[in-house]
């Protein structure tokens, strides 16, 4: 069993910046990868960013290429989405996931959630 918990998000003007942490608990998530997913009034659940929790891998949704990055912190069990020249299209709810196994950018394969976090740009 993992839990986890995000933090971080709020109001924010375009361009600005938010950084989200997940804090895990429950297992070693060794083997382990790390989602963010988002998702916006009346739309999917969608791909943000995702990493092994290995460090060696990450991946990135083509809309936030350039502008988020994902890392995790081994030491304190977090992992981290920083999102800078946020846009208005960003607002959303925030999750983060996981599974065990490689990154995957379809929500039903992650098992474990976080109960997400509002994140609204205002342009």
């Amino acid at each position: 069993q993992v839990q986890l918990v995000e933090s971080g998000g709020g109001l924010v003007q375009a361009g600005g910046s938010l950084r989200l942490s997940c804090a895990a608990s429950g297992r070693t998530l060794s083997g382990y990868a790390m989602g963010w997913f988002r998702q916006a009034p009346g739309k999917e659940r969608a791909f943000v960013a995702g990493i092994r929790w290995s460090g060696a891998t990450t991946q990135y949704a083509d809309s936030v290429k350039g502008r988020f990055t994902i890392s995790r912190d081994n030491a304190k069990n977090t992992l981290y989405l920083q999102m800078n020249s946020l846009k208005s299209e960003d607002t959303a709810v925030y999750y983060c996931a996981t599974r065990l196994g490689p990154i995957a950018t379809i929500w039903e394969n992650y098992r474990y959630w976080g109960q997400g976090t509002q994140v609204t740009v205002s342009s």
